[in-house]
């Protein structure tokens, strides 16, 4: 029986010669990444097991990026304990204010993940590397620990479901609205411990933004992963960039799937997720105009804070002002879309239409900081999740959408088309 590109990706790095759906194996790892947040709680685990190396100073990555610049004193000794730790350990991939991004933006990037790599991470947003055509996964911070000392960790073998993508995208429309468009169809424990593997013509049309963006979420539907294949997107992308020999898997052609999705992208429209789950979907054509008066708008995440994202929105603001009695955050998610955004004039056009612009940083999204929510205050962010109290007062509520419609609910002060902005 075939495999599924998820299944051959563990299948080698298990050191076999294939695997099934529901078999647990232990595989070796190409990279295991933590946070300010997670990495702390993995320290910690280590000691208690008296492990005070690492199993290679080059796999692994710490990225403070949650609460930082730092909000509070604990943030700030969370923050000195893993540059202590990276310190001690000479750790490759350290990365503080200054050289900083949020994770997901920043390993991609940087060439640090790759193609057919097989990666943990302490965040549920790890399944992001799958636009690459890696196994990637969010663990708990033991799992890290154990990570870091080892190499391995173990897995349950997904089973998978096929999404089938085809179809011309129309302005406008972007990753964000293919992946909130699944997560309404198929519900947020659809995919639950499954693999989302995406195929078909329509791909080409999706950029390496678009399948970041769409990767991300896979877990916003239960998945255990989703993964693209390799192509010649996807090698553009990686060639010059990654530090590492990558490989191409790809999925035989009978593999075996629970299920198969269709998604036209002809027939989407820009796709709004309403409190307080991400399959609480709307297209923005079934929203009654100026029915939905926001607070705030946030354009930014390790969804959707990546150049193409700053360039979509700066295009609807250019020239416009943000409505009055809106707060609008800006947060490019790396330092170098940053500085792409001050290159080509982005972060001017955003600072004149009224908005502010952060470094790198989740703050906002988790209700870190940033931009905090208070009791019934509506926002609209393009980030990953909009359960109750996310972003701050259990009483608040976040709509999910694309920075298109962000940046046109931001002109408008309520939900809005950005078709008609």
């Amino acid at each position: 029986m075939g495999m599924t590109m998820t299944q051959k990706i563990l299948a080698a790095h298990a050191g076999l010669e294939s695997v099934t759906a529901g078999q647990l194996i232990e595989a070796n790892l190409d990279m295991v990444l933590g946070n300010d947040v997670t990495s702390p709680v993995a320290i910690n685990e280590m000691n208690k097991f008296d492990k005070k190396s690492v199993f290679d100073k080059t796999r692994i990555a710490l990225v403070m990026d949650h609460f930082t610049p730092n909000k509070d004193i604990l943030s700030a000794e969370n923050c000195k304990q893993v540059r202590e730790f990276a310190k001690a350990n000479e750790i490759t991939h350290y990365f503080d204010v200054g050289n900083m991004g949020i994770e997901h933006a920043l390993l991609p990037e940087q060439g640090i993940v790759t193609c057919g790599d097989c990666i943990i991470g302490a965040d549920s947003h790890t399944c992001t590397y799958g636009a690459l055509g890696a196994f990637s996964t969010g663990v708990g911070s033991t799992d890290m620990a154990a990570g870091m000392v080892t190499g391995k960790a173990w897995f349950k073998v997904p089973s998978a479901i096929k999404v089938v993508i085809t179809g011309k995208k129309s302005k406008f429309v972007s990753g964000k609205d293919v992946v909130l468009h699944l997560i309404g169809e198929i519900g947020v424990d659809g995919a639950l411990y499954k693999s989302l593997e995406f195929v078909g013509d329509g791909i080409s049309e999706l950029s390496m933004d678009d399948r970041l963006c769409i990767s991300n979420m896979a877990i916003e539907c239960g998945a255990k992963n989703g993964i693209f294949p390799v192509d010649s997107i996807t090698l553009d992308y990686v060639n010059g960039r990654s530090e590492r020999e990558y490989k191409v898997f790809e999925a035989d052609s009978d593999a075996e799937y629970d299920s198969v999705v269709t998604i036209n992208l002809s027939e989407l429209k820009p796709t709004v997720a309403f409190p307080h789950l991400p399959e609480n979907t709307k297209t923005i054509d079934e929203i009654k105009p100026e029915s939905i008066k926001i607070d705030q708008v946030v354009i930014g995440s390790c969804t959707n804070g990546r150049i193409e994202d700053m360039r979509c929105a700066a295009e609807i603001l250019n020239g416009k002002k943000v409505a009055d009695g809106v707060r609008v955050i800006v947060i490019p998610a790396t330092q170098s879309i940053y500085l792409q955004c001050i290159k080509e004039g982005l972060a001017e056009i955003f600072v004149k239409a009224g908005a502010v612009v952060s470094t790198p940083t989740c703050g906002p999204c988790l209700g870190g900081h940033m931009g905090i929510l208070a009791a019934g205050e509506k926002a609209v962010s393009t980030s990953n999740r909009n359960f109750v109290g996310r972003m701050g007062h259990v009483d608040s509520e976040i709509y999910l959408a694309s920075p298109a419609v962000a940046a046109a609910s931001a002109v408008k002060g309520y939900i809005a088309d950005p078709r008609e902005v």
